[in-house]
């Protein structure tokens, strides 16, 4: 099993989220500082950025190899537009790190809070 930290449309009662609803529901987090997220129009992405002293929110999910491997295809890690890789917790999950998707393109000048909100309507 993989720990998978997930902050946008893949989290509970977002559009993508049954792509992980058959995984288990580990519980809330939040990044350490130095992430942030930009509005990408219909998703977030989630950036390194060393002057962030807030982190991100999301959720940790425990998915298996095989649901790894298709939000790998979902997330379009093989295009290039998003990276699996280990991010730092800050540690009130109980959690010191897991995996997430850094947004692997230039996000633009549309940076948001640290939590994405857009629900589906």
């Amino acid at each position: 099993m993989h720990v998978l930290f997930v902050y946008g449309t893949l989290k509970r009662g977002f559009k993508n989220h049954r792509h992980i609803a058959d995984q288990r529901f580990v519980c809330e987090a939040r990044t350490a500082p130095g992430y942030r997220l930009y509005n990408l129009g219909d998703y977030p992405g989630l950036v390194v950025e060393a002057t962030d002293t807030l982190g991100v929110t999301g959720e940790l999910w425990e998915v298996d190899a095989d649901s790894l491997a298709r939000l790998d295809e979902f997330e379009g890690v093989a295009e290039g537009l998003y990276r699996r890789v280990r991010v730092e917790l800050d540690g009130s999950s109980h959690q010191d790190h897991a995996d997430t998707y850094l947004y692997a393109r230039g996000p633009g000048q549309n940076r948001i809070g640290p939590t994405w909100l857009e629900t589906i309507s």
